[in-house]
Protein backbone atom coordinates (compact mmCIF):
# COMPACT_ATOMS: atom_id res chain seq x y z
CA UNK A 1 0.00 0.00 0.00
CA UNK A 2 1.36 3.44 -0.95
CA UNK A 3 0.19 6.95 -0.21
CA UNK A 4 1.04 10.01 -2.32
CA UNK A 5 1.76 13.30 -0.60
CA UNK A 6 -0.46 16.30 -1.31
CA UNK A 7 1.07 19.74 -0.78
CA UNK A 8 -1.99 22.01 -0.97
CA UNK A 9 -4.69 20.10 0.90
CA UNK A 10 -6.53 23.18 2.19
CA UNK A 11 -8.83 24.27 -0.66
CA UNK A 12 -5.93 23.98 -3.08
CA UNK A 13 -4.32 27.06 -1.50
CA UNK A 14 -0.57 26.87 -0.93
CA UNK A 15 -0.61 29.78 1.54
CA UNK A 16 -3.54 28.38 3.52
CA UNK A 17 -1.97 24.94 3.54
CA UNK A 18 1.35 26.38 4.72
CA UNK A 19 -0.39 28.11 7.62
CA UNK A 20 -2.02 24.83 8.62
CA UNK A 21 1.27 22.95 8.23
CA UNK A 22 2.96 25.43 10.57
CA UNK A 23 0.49 24.83 13.42
CA UNK A 24 2.45 21.99 15.13
CA UNK A 25 5.61 24.11 15.25
CA UNK A 26 3.63 27.10 16.51
CA UNK A 27 2.04 24.94 19.21
CA UNK A 28 5.41 23.54 20.30
CA UNK A 29 7.32 26.83 20.36
CA UNK A 30 4.34 28.81 21.69
CA UNK A 31 3.83 26.48 24.64
CA UNK A 32 7.54 26.66 25.42
CA UNK A 33 8.06 30.37 24.98
CA UNK A 34 4.83 31.98 26.18
CA UNK A 35 2.91 29.51 28.35
CA UNK A 36 5.89 28.08 30.27
CA UNK A 37 4.72 24.52 29.68
CA UNK A 38 7.36 21.90 30.54
CA UNK A 39 9.25 20.77 27.47
CA UNK A 40 8.08 17.15 27.43
CA UNK A 41 4.41 18.20 27.60
CA UNK A 42 4.92 20.85 24.90
CA UNK A 43 6.61 18.27 22.69
CA UNK A 44 3.88 15.69 23.22
CA UNK A 45 1.14 18.25 22.48
CA UNK A 46 3.01 19.41 19.38
CA UNK A 47 3.29 15.79 18.25
CA UNK A 48 -0.42 15.20 18.81
CA UNK A 49 -1.18 18.30 16.71
CA UNK A 50 1.11 17.10 13.92
CA UNK A 51 -0.52 13.66 13.88
CA UNK A 52 -4.01 15.20 13.77
CA UNK A 53 -3.12 17.51 10.86
CA UNK A 54 -1.29 14.74 8.98
CA UNK A 55 -4.27 12.39 9.25
CA UNK A 56 -7.23 14.78 9.04
CA UNK A 57 -5.96 17.58 6.78
CA UNK A 58 -3.39 15.79 4.61
CA UNK A 59 -5.18 12.45 4.46
CA UNK A 60 -2.18 10.40 5.57
CA UNK A 61 -3.22 6.92 6.73
CA UNK A 62 -3.15 6.77 10.52
CA UNK A 63 -0.92 3.70 10.54
CA UNK A 64 1.69 5.48 8.41
CA UNK A 65 1.56 8.60 10.57
CA UNK A 66 2.10 6.57 13.75
CA UNK A 67 4.93 4.64 12.09
CA UNK A 68 6.61 7.93 11.13
CA UNK A 69 6.29 9.17 14.71
CA UNK A 70 7.78 5.92 16.05
CA UNK A 71 10.69 6.18 13.59
CA UNK A 72 11.37 9.74 14.74
CA UNK A 73 11.18 8.80 18.41
CA UNK A 74 13.71 6.01 17.88
CA UNK A 75 16.04 8.41 16.07
CA UNK A 76 15.60 10.87 18.92
CA UNK A 77 16.89 8.29 21.42
CA UNK A 78 19.74 7.06 19.21
CA UNK A 79 21.78 8.91 18.11
CA UNK A 80 20.55 12.22 19.61
CA UNK A 81 19.62 11.21 23.15
CA UNK A 82 22.64 8.94 23.34
CA UNK A 83 24.89 11.98 22.73
CA UNK A 84 23.24 13.82 25.62
CA UNK A 85 23.77 10.87 27.97
CA UNK A 86 27.42 10.49 26.94
CA UNK A 87 28.27 14.19 27.19
CA UNK A 88 26.69 14.62 30.62
CA UNK A 89 28.36 11.41 31.81
CA UNK A 90 31.82 12.78 30.91
CA UNK A 91 31.03 15.99 32.76
CA UNK A 92 29.68 14.12 35.82
CA UNK A 93 32.83 11.97 36.00
CA UNK A 94 35.10 15.03 36.05
CA UNK A 95 32.93 16.76 38.66
CA UNK A 96 32.89 13.69 40.94
CA UNK A 97 36.67 13.34 40.72
CA UNK A 98 37.23 17.02 41.51
CA UNK A 99 39.21 17.50 38.32
CA UNK A 100 36.67 19.88 36.84
CA UNK A 101 37.58 22.35 39.58
CA UNK A 102 41.21 22.03 38.56
CA UNK A 103 40.27 22.59 34.90
CA UNK A 104 38.22 25.63 35.89
CA UNK A 105 41.16 27.14 37.73
CA UNK A 106 43.50 26.33 34.83
CA UNK A 107 41.25 28.10 32.31
CA UNK A 108 40.75 31.00 34.72
CA UNK A 109 44.55 31.23 34.95
CA UNK A 110 44.69 31.71 31.19
CA UNK A 111 41.93 34.30 31.25
CA UNK A 112 39.94 35.44 34.28
CA UNK A 113 37.74 37.62 32.09
CA UNK A 114 34.39 35.92 31.42
CA UNK A 115 34.36 37.31 27.89
CA UNK A 116 37.62 35.60 26.96
CA UNK A 117 36.48 32.37 28.62
CA UNK A 118 33.34 32.47 26.49
CA UNK A 119 35.34 32.94 23.29
CA UNK A 120 37.67 30.06 24.15
CA UNK A 121 34.97 27.60 25.22
CA UNK A 122 31.73 28.72 23.58
CA UNK A 123 33.15 29.60 20.18
CA UNK A 124 36.57 28.06 19.47
CA UNK A 125 36.44 24.79 21.46
CA UNK A 126 32.77 24.32 20.56
CA UNK A 127 33.71 24.54 16.88
CA UNK A 128 36.22 21.72 17.36
CA UNK A 129 33.59 19.46 18.94
CA UNK A 130 31.12 20.41 16.19
CA UNK A 131 33.70 19.51 13.56
CA UNK A 132 34.18 16.05 15.00
CA UNK A 133 30.74 15.04 16.22
CA UNK A 134 27.96 17.57 15.63
CA UNK A 135 24.34 16.61 16.41
CA UNK A 136 24.14 18.60 19.66
CA UNK A 137 27.43 17.41 21.17
CA UNK A 138 29.13 20.86 21.39
CA UNK A 139 26.08 22.45 23.00
CA UNK A 140 25.99 19.77 25.69
CA UNK A 141 29.71 19.87 26.43
CA UNK A 142 30.26 23.63 26.20
CA UNK A 143 27.13 24.39 28.20
CA UNK A 144 28.31 22.11 31.00
CA UNK A 145 31.82 23.59 30.92
CA UNK A 146 30.53 27.16 31.10
CA UNK A 147 28.39 26.24 34.11
CA UNK A 148 31.47 24.81 35.80
CA UNK A 149 33.37 28.02 35.11
CA UNK A 150 30.72 30.03 36.98
CA UNK A 151 28.29 31.11 34.25
CA UNK A 152 24.65 31.27 35.26
CA UNK A 153 22.65 28.33 33.83
CA UNK A 154 20.44 30.39 31.49
CA UNK A 155 23.42 32.32 30.16
CA UNK A 156 25.48 29.16 29.71
CA UNK A 157 22.68 27.46 27.75
CA UNK A 158 21.85 30.45 25.55
CA UNK A 159 25.45 31.39 24.84
CA UNK A 160 26.44 27.81 24.03
CA UNK A 161 23.60 27.73 21.48
CA UNK A 162 24.57 31.11 20.01
CA UNK A 163 28.24 30.19 19.79
CA UNK A 164 27.45 26.96 17.96
CA UNK A 165 26.38 28.56 14.68
CA UNK A 166 29.15 29.29 12.18
CA UNK A 167 30.70 25.77 12.30
CA UNK A 168 27.46 23.79 11.89
CA UNK A 169 27.40 23.51 8.07
CA UNK A 170 30.76 21.71 8.16
CA UNK A 171 30.00 19.74 11.33
CA UNK A 172 30.62 16.04 11.85
CA UNK A 173 33.48 16.08 9.32
CA UNK A 174 31.47 17.84 6.64
CA UNK A 175 28.42 15.56 6.76
CA UNK A 176 25.84 18.29 5.90
CA UNK A 177 27.70 19.34 2.73
CA UNK A 178 28.51 15.77 1.68
CA UNK A 179 24.84 14.86 2.11
CA UNK A 180 23.68 17.97 0.24
CA UNK A 181 25.84 16.98 -2.74
CA UNK A 182 24.33 13.49 -2.80
CA UNK A 183 20.77 14.78 -2.53
CA UNK A 184 21.06 17.50 -5.19
CA UNK A 185 23.49 15.85 -7.61
CA UNK A 186 25.67 18.97 -7.51
CA UNK A 187 29.46 18.80 -7.13
CA UNK A 188 30.57 18.50 -3.52
CA UNK A 189 33.57 20.76 -4.11
CA UNK A 190 31.41 23.56 -5.53
CA UNK A 191 28.93 23.38 -2.65
CA UNK A 192 31.76 23.35 -0.11
CA UNK A 193 33.29 26.40 -1.79
CA UNK A 194 29.94 28.23 -1.90
CA UNK A 195 29.24 27.74 1.79
CA UNK A 196 32.87 28.67 2.42
CA UNK A 197 32.18 32.01 0.73
CA UNK A 198 29.14 32.73 2.90
CA UNK A 199 29.84 31.57 6.44
CA UNK A 200 33.27 33.19 6.99
CA UNK A 201 31.53 36.59 7.18
CA UNK A 202 29.49 35.23 10.08
CA UNK A 203 32.48 33.45 11.62
CA UNK A 204 34.00 36.92 12.05
CA UNK A 205 30.72 38.43 13.23
CA UNK A 206 29.58 35.77 15.74
CA UNK A 207 32.32 36.31 18.38
CA UNK A 208 31.41 40.02 18.52
CA UNK A 209 27.71 39.11 18.60
CA UNK A 210 28.33 36.55 21.33
CA UNK A 211 30.09 39.01 23.65
CA UNK A 212 27.54 41.73 22.88
CA UNK A 213 24.68 39.34 23.81
CA UNK A 214 26.34 38.52 27.12
CA UNK A 215 27.95 41.78 28.21
CA UNK A 216 26.69 44.62 26.05
CA UNK A 217 28.23 46.84 23.38
CA UNK A 218 30.70 48.70 25.59
CA UNK A 219 32.10 45.50 27.09
CA UNK A 220 32.36 44.04 23.58
CA UNK A 221 34.44 47.00 22.36
CA UNK A 222 36.87 46.47 25.23
CA UNK A 223 37.79 42.99 23.95
CA UNK A 224 37.53 43.62 20.22
CA UNK A 225 41.08 42.31 19.60
CA UNK A 226 40.10 38.94 21.07
CA UNK A 227 36.80 38.82 19.16
CA UNK A 228 38.56 39.70 15.91
CA UNK A 229 41.34 37.20 16.50
CA UNK A 230 38.99 34.32 17.31
CA UNK A 231 36.60 35.05 14.43
CA UNK A 232 39.03 36.13 11.71
CA UNK A 233 41.43 33.22 12.27
CA UNK A 234 38.53 30.78 12.16
CA UNK A 235 36.88 32.48 9.16
CA UNK A 236 40.02 32.70 7.03
CA UNK A 237 40.82 29.04 7.72
CA UNK A 238 37.20 28.11 7.01
CA UNK A 239 37.33 29.85 3.64
CA UNK A 240 40.71 28.39 2.66
CA UNK A 241 40.03 24.76 3.62
CA UNK A 242 36.47 24.68 2.23
CA UNK A 243 37.59 26.12 -1.11
CA UNK A 244 40.78 24.10 -1.56
CA UNK A 245 40.37 20.85 0.39
CA UNK A 246 36.64 20.17 0.68
CA UNK A 247 34.24 20.09 3.65
CA UNK A 248 35.59 17.34 5.91
CA UNK A 249 38.26 19.13 7.97
CA UNK A 250 37.01 22.72 7.81
CA UNK A 251 35.87 22.99 11.45
CA UNK A 252 38.74 20.94 12.88
CA UNK A 253 41.34 23.14 11.17
CA UNK A 254 39.49 26.39 11.85
CA UNK A 255 38.98 25.70 15.55
CA UNK A 256 42.60 24.69 16.15
CA UNK A 257 43.85 27.85 14.42
CA UNK A 258 41.32 29.94 16.38
CA UNK A 259 42.32 28.49 19.77
CA UNK A 260 46.04 28.85 19.10
CA UNK A 261 45.59 32.40 17.80
CA UNK A 262 43.69 33.40 20.94
CA UNK A 263 46.31 31.86 23.22
CA UNK A 264 49.09 33.67 21.38
CA UNK A 265 47.17 36.96 21.62
CA UNK A 266 46.72 36.51 25.37
CA UNK A 267 50.49 36.28 25.80
CA UNK A 268 50.83 39.85 24.54
CA UNK A 269 47.46 41.42 25.31
CA UNK A 270 44.93 41.32 28.14
CA UNK A 271 41.72 43.36 28.58
CA UNK A 272 42.22 46.49 30.66
CA UNK A 273 39.45 45.48 33.06
CA UNK A 274 38.33 42.03 34.15
CA UNK A 275 34.65 41.67 33.27
CA UNK A 276 32.36 39.76 35.65
CA UNK A 277 28.67 39.01 35.86
CA UNK A 278 26.39 41.24 37.89
CA UNK A 279 26.16 38.58 40.59
CA UNK A 280 29.97 38.60 40.93
CA UNK A 281 31.51 41.68 42.50
CA UNK A 282 35.04 42.72 41.59
CA UNK A 283 36.02 42.11 45.19
CA UNK A 284 34.70 38.55 45.06
CA UNK A 285 36.58 37.84 41.83
CA UNK A 286 39.76 39.34 43.26
CA UNK A 287 39.38 37.27 46.42
CA UNK A 288 38.71 34.16 44.34
CA UNK A 289 41.85 34.80 42.30
CA UNK A 290 43.88 35.39 45.47
CA UNK A 291 42.90 32.03 47.00
CA UNK A 292 42.92 30.12 43.74
CA UNK A 293 45.18 27.12 44.27
CA UNK A 294 48.35 26.89 42.25
CA UNK A 295 48.20 23.63 40.34
CA UNK A 296 51.30 21.85 39.18
CA UNK A 297 51.61 21.08 35.47
CA UNK A 298 50.95 17.45 36.35
CA UNK A 299 47.63 18.11 38.10
CA UNK A 300 46.58 20.53 35.38
CA UNK A 301 47.35 17.95 32.69
CA UNK A 302 45.45 15.29 34.66
CA UNK A 303 42.40 17.55 34.68
CA UNK A 304 42.74 18.03 30.93
CA UNK A 305 42.98 14.30 30.19
CA UNK A 306 39.21 13.63 29.94
CA UNK A 307 38.78 16.51 27.48
CA UNK A 308 41.82 15.51 25.44
CA UNK A 309 40.45 11.97 25.32
CA UNK A 310 37.09 13.39 24.28
CA UNK A 311 38.74 15.19 21.34
CA UNK A 312 40.57 12.01 20.33
CA UNK A 313 37.52 9.73 20.60
CA UNK A 314 35.23 12.21 18.83
CA UNK A 315 37.70 12.67 15.97
CA UNK A 316 38.37 8.94 15.57
CA UNK A 317 34.65 8.13 15.65
CA UNK A 318 33.92 10.80 13.05
CA UNK A 319 36.77 9.90 10.68
CA UNK A 320 35.25 8.15 7.62
CA UNK A 321 37.66 5.20 7.62
CA UNK A 322 37.06 4.59 11.34
CA UNK A 323 33.32 4.92 10.92
CA UNK A 324 33.37 2.37 8.08
CA UNK A 325 35.33 -0.05 10.27
CA UNK A 326 32.99 0.39 13.24
CA UNK A 327 30.02 -0.12 10.94
CA UNK A 328 31.37 -3.47 9.77
CA UNK A 329 33.50 -2.36 6.82
CA UNK A 330 32.79 -0.83 3.43
CA UNK A 331 30.83 -2.78 0.87
CA UNK A 332 32.95 -5.65 -0.42
CA UNK A 333 35.41 -5.29 2.47
CA UNK A 334 33.29 -6.39 5.42
CA UNK A 335 34.96 -7.20 8.74
CA UNK A 336 34.00 -9.17 11.85
CA UNK A 337 31.60 -6.40 12.97
CA UNK A 338 29.47 -6.73 9.84
CA UNK A 339 25.84 -7.29 10.77
CA UNK A 340 26.59 -6.76 14.47
CA UNK A 341 27.45 -3.10 14.93
CA UNK A 342 24.82 -1.84 12.49
CA UNK A 343 21.30 -3.18 12.15
CA UNK A 344 19.09 -1.62 9.47
CA UNK A 345 15.39 -2.00 10.23
CA UNK A 346 12.88 -1.03 7.50
CA UNK A 347 10.00 0.68 9.31
CA UNK A 348 6.92 -1.51 8.85
CA UNK A 349 4.10 0.23 6.99
CA UNK A 350 6.26 3.26 6.17
CA UNK A 351 9.34 2.23 4.19
CA UNK A 352 8.75 3.03 0.46
CA UNK A 353 5.06 3.58 1.25
CA UNK A 354 5.07 7.41 1.07
CA UNK A 355 5.56 8.93 -2.39
CA UNK A 356 7.00 12.43 -2.85
CA UNK A 357 5.96 14.16 -6.05
CA UNK A 358 6.97 17.21 -8.14
CA UNK A 359 7.68 20.05 -7.60
CA UNK A 360 9.37 18.91 -4.38
CA UNK A 361 11.31 16.29 -6.35
CA UNK A 362 11.94 15.93 -10.08
CA UNK A 363 9.88 12.76 -10.38
CA UNK A 364 7.62 10.77 -8.08
CA UNK A 365 9.87 9.03 -5.56
CA UNK A 366 8.98 6.56 -2.79
CA UNK A 367 10.52 7.69 0.50
CA UNK A 368 12.76 5.21 2.27
CA UNK A 369 12.17 4.73 5.98
CA UNK A 370 14.93 2.59 7.44
CA UNK A 371 15.99 2.96 11.05
CA UNK A 372 19.74 2.47 11.43
CA UNK A 373 20.71 1.07 14.83
CA UNK A 374 24.43 1.92 14.74
CA UNK A 375 25.16 1.52 18.42
CA UNK A 376 28.95 1.28 18.03
CA UNK A 377 29.70 4.10 15.57
CA UNK A 378 27.26 6.58 17.17
CA UNK A 379 28.90 9.70 18.60
CA UNK A 380 27.29 8.98 21.95
CA UNK A 381 29.30 5.75 22.19
CA UNK A 382 32.52 7.73 21.73
CA UNK A 383 31.43 10.01 24.58
CA UNK A 384 30.47 7.06 26.79
CA UNK A 385 33.86 5.43 26.22
CA UNK A 386 35.52 8.78 26.97
CA UNK A 387 33.74 8.83 30.33
CA UNK A 388 34.67 5.22 31.14
CA UNK A 389 38.35 5.51 30.17
CA UNK A 390 38.64 8.90 31.88
CA UNK A 391 36.99 7.56 35.01
CA UNK A 392 39.36 4.60 35.22
CA UNK A 393 42.37 6.89 34.75
CA UNK A 394 41.02 9.20 37.46
CA UNK A 395 40.76 6.31 39.93
CA UNK A 396 37.12 5.22 39.76
CA UNK A 397 36.12 1.55 39.76
CA UNK A 398 33.63 0.11 37.26
CA UNK A 399 31.04 -0.07 40.05
CA UNK A 400 31.49 3.62 40.87
CA UNK A 401 31.29 4.53 37.19
CA UNK A 402 28.08 2.51 36.95
CA UNK A 403 26.60 4.56 39.80
CA UNK A 404 27.62 7.82 38.11
CA UNK A 405 26.09 6.66 34.82
CA UNK A 406 22.90 5.67 36.63
CA UNK A 407 22.69 9.15 38.14
CA UNK A 408 23.23 10.68 34.70
CA UNK A 409 20.43 8.62 33.19
CA UNK A 410 18.08 9.60 36.00
CA UNK A 411 18.89 13.29 35.48
CA UNK A 412 18.12 13.20 31.75
CA UNK A 413 15.05 10.94 31.75
CA UNK A 414 12.53 13.70 30.97
CA UNK A 415 14.87 15.25 28.46
CA UNK A 416 15.13 11.95 26.60
CA UNK A 417 11.32 11.80 26.44
CA UNK A 418 11.26 15.37 25.15
CA UNK A 419 13.84 14.70 22.44
CA UNK A 420 12.00 11.55 21.34
CA UNK A 421 8.69 13.44 21.10
CA UNK A 422 10.25 16.34 19.19
CA UNK A 423 11.92 14.09 16.64
CA UNK A 424 8.64 12.19 16.31
CA UNK A 425 6.98 15.51 15.45
CA UNK A 426 9.67 16.26 12.88
CA UNK A 427 9.43 12.87 11.19
CA UNK A 428 5.64 13.06 11.11
CA UNK A 429 5.86 16.47 9.41
CA UNK A 430 8.37 15.14 6.90
CA UNK A 431 6.51 12.00 5.84
CA UNK A 432 3.13 13.72 5.81
CA UNK A 433 4.49 16.53 3.60
CA UNK A 434 3.92 19.39 6.04
CA UNK A 435 7.55 20.47 5.67
CA UNK A 436 7.29 20.41 1.87
CA UNK A 437 4.22 22.64 1.96
CA UNK A 438 6.07 25.26 4.00
CA UNK A 439 9.09 24.89 1.74
CA UNK A 440 7.02 25.46 -1.40
CA UNK A 441 5.60 28.62 0.15
CA UNK A 442 9.14 29.96 0.60
CA UNK A 443 10.13 28.85 -2.90
CA UNK A 444 7.22 30.75 -4.49
CA UNK A 445 8.66 34.16 -3.61
CA UNK A 446 10.06 34.85 -7.12
CA UNK A 447 12.71 37.56 -7.33
CA UNK A 448 12.96 37.58 -3.53
CA UNK A 449 13.84 33.89 -3.50
CA UNK A 450 17.57 34.53 -2.79
CA UNK A 451 16.55 36.19 0.47
CA UNK A 452 14.13 33.44 1.45
CA UNK A 453 16.38 30.60 0.27
CA UNK A 454 18.49 30.58 3.48
CA UNK A 455 15.33 31.06 5.54
CA UNK A 456 14.08 27.80 4.04
CA UNK A 457 17.23 26.13 5.37
CA UNK A 458 16.64 27.89 8.70
CA UNK A 459 13.13 26.43 8.79
CA UNK A 460 14.45 22.97 7.99
CA UNK A 461 16.90 23.01 10.88
CA UNK A 462 14.32 24.49 13.25
CA UNK A 463 12.03 21.59 12.34
CA UNK A 464 14.54 18.74 12.34
CA UNK A 465 17.37 19.92 14.58
CA UNK A 466 19.98 19.08 11.95
CA UNK A 467 21.59 20.93 9.06
CA UNK A 468 22.08 17.55 7.41
CA UNK A 469 18.37 16.75 7.67
CA UNK A 470 17.45 20.20 6.40
CA UNK A 471 19.65 19.64 3.36
CA UNK A 472 17.94 16.31 2.74
CA UNK A 473 14.49 17.88 3.07
CA UNK A 474 14.97 21.03 1.01
CA UNK A 475 18.13 20.58 -1.05
CA UNK A 476 16.28 19.24 -4.09
CA UNK A 477 13.58 21.89 -3.79
CA UNK A 478 16.23 24.63 -3.64
CA UNK A 479 17.85 23.40 -6.84
CA UNK A 480 14.58 23.07 -8.74
CA UNK A 481 13.36 26.51 -7.63
CA UNK A 482 16.67 28.21 -8.50
CA UNK A 483 16.81 26.69 -11.97
CA UNK A 484 13.20 27.76 -12.68
CA UNK A 485 14.08 31.33 -11.70
CA UNK A 486 17.34 31.42 -13.65
CA UNK A 487 19.48 31.56 -10.51
CA UNK A 488 22.52 29.50 -9.62
CA UNK A 489 21.56 26.16 -8.01
CA UNK A 490 24.95 26.17 -6.26
CA UNK A 491 24.05 29.48 -4.60
CA UNK A 492 20.57 28.34 -3.54
CA UNK A 493 21.67 24.95 -2.21
CA UNK A 494 24.64 26.48 -0.40
CA UNK A 495 22.30 29.07 1.10
CA UNK A 496 20.11 26.25 2.44
CA UNK A 497 23.03 24.98 4.51
CA UNK A 498 24.36 28.42 5.48
CA UNK A 499 20.94 29.70 6.53
CA UNK A 500 20.26 26.46 8.33
CA UNK A 501 23.05 27.02 10.83
CA UNK A 502 21.17 30.01 12.25
CA UNK A 503 18.19 27.78 13.00
CA UNK A 504 20.35 25.46 15.08
CA UNK A 505 20.04 27.63 18.18
CA UNK A 506 16.23 27.52 18.24
CA UNK A 507 15.50 23.95 17.24
CA UNK A 508 13.75 22.16 20.05
CA UNK A 509 16.29 19.36 20.17
CA UNK A 510 19.21 21.75 20.77
CA UNK A 511 17.26 23.69 23.37
CA UNK A 512 16.55 20.50 25.31
CA UNK A 513 20.20 19.43 25.05
CA UNK A 514 21.30 22.84 26.34
CA UNK A 515 18.73 22.66 29.12
CA UNK A 516 19.82 19.29 30.44
CA UNK A 517 23.53 20.16 30.12
CA UNK A 518 23.05 23.25 32.28
CA UNK A 519 20.47 21.89 34.70
CA UNK A 520 17.67 23.95 33.14
CA UNK A 521 15.07 21.22 32.67
CA UNK A 522 11.70 22.89 32.83
CA UNK A 523 13.11 26.26 31.73
CA UNK A 524 13.40 25.49 28.03
CA UNK A 525 11.01 28.36 27.24
CA UNK A 526 13.39 30.86 28.81
CA UNK A 527 16.27 29.47 26.75
CA UNK A 528 14.18 29.77 23.58
CA UNK A 529 13.32 33.38 24.36
CA UNK A 530 16.99 34.11 25.07
CA UNK A 531 18.12 33.05 21.57
CA UNK A 532 15.05 33.44 19.34
CA UNK A 533 15.57 36.98 18.06
CA UNK A 534 19.29 36.38 17.62
CA UNK A 535 18.39 33.48 15.37
CA UNK A 536 15.94 35.54 13.30
CA UNK A 537 18.38 38.44 12.92
CA UNK A 538 21.32 36.29 11.87
CA UNK A 539 19.23 34.25 9.42
CA UNK A 540 17.97 37.49 7.86
CA UNK A 541 21.56 38.71 7.48
CA UNK A 542 22.39 35.49 5.63
CA UNK A 543 19.44 36.29 3.35
CA UNK A 544 20.83 39.75 2.64
CA UNK A 545 24.25 38.27 1.83
CA UNK A 546 22.73 35.74 -0.58
CA UNK A 547 20.76 38.50 -2.33
CA UNK A 548 23.99 40.44 -2.82
CA UNK A 549 25.74 37.34 -4.15
CA UNK A 550 22.87 36.65 -6.54
CA UNK A 551 22.42 40.13 -8.00
CA UNK A 552 25.44 42.31 -7.11
CA UNK A 553 28.46 40.03 -6.63
CA UNK A 554 27.75 36.95 -8.79
CA UNK A 555 31.53 36.43 -9.19
CA UNK A 556 31.47 35.03 -5.65
CA UNK A 557 29.52 31.99 -6.87
CA UNK A 558 31.78 29.06 -7.86
CA UNK A 559 31.56 28.05 -11.51
CA UNK A 560 29.41 24.96 -12.00
CA UNK A 561 31.64 22.90 -14.26
CA UNK A 562 29.59 19.73 -14.30
CA UNK A 563 26.25 18.62 -12.97
CA UNK A 564 25.59 14.97 -12.38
Amino acid sequence: MTWTQVYSPVSGSLLGSALVAAVPVVVLLGLLAFFHVRAHWAALLGLATALAIAILAYGMPARMALAAAADGAAFGLLPIGWIVVGAIFVYDVTVKSGDFEVLKHTIAGLASDRRIQLLLIGFSFGAFIEGGAGFGTPVAICGAMLIGLGFRPLQAAGLALLGNTAPVAFGALGTPIITLAKVTGLPEAALSAMVGRQLPFFSVLVPFWLIWAMAGRKAMREVWPACLTAGLSFGVTQFFVSNHFGPSLVDIAGSIVSILSLLVLLRFWQPKTIWSFEHESQEERAAEAAVRPEHTPRTAFKALVPWLLLCVFVFVWGYPASKDFLNGGAEGHENFLHGISVVNVPVPGLDKAVVRTPPVVRKATPEAAVYTFNWLSASGTALLLTGIVSGLLLGFSFVELGRILGGTLWRVKWSLLTIAAMLALGFTSRYAGLDATMGLAFASTGVLFPFFSPLLGWLGVALTGSDTSSNVLFGGLQRISAERLGLSPILACGANSSGGVMGKMIDAQSIVVAGVATGQQGNEGEILRYVFWHSIALASLVGVLVVLQAYVFPWMIPALATVK
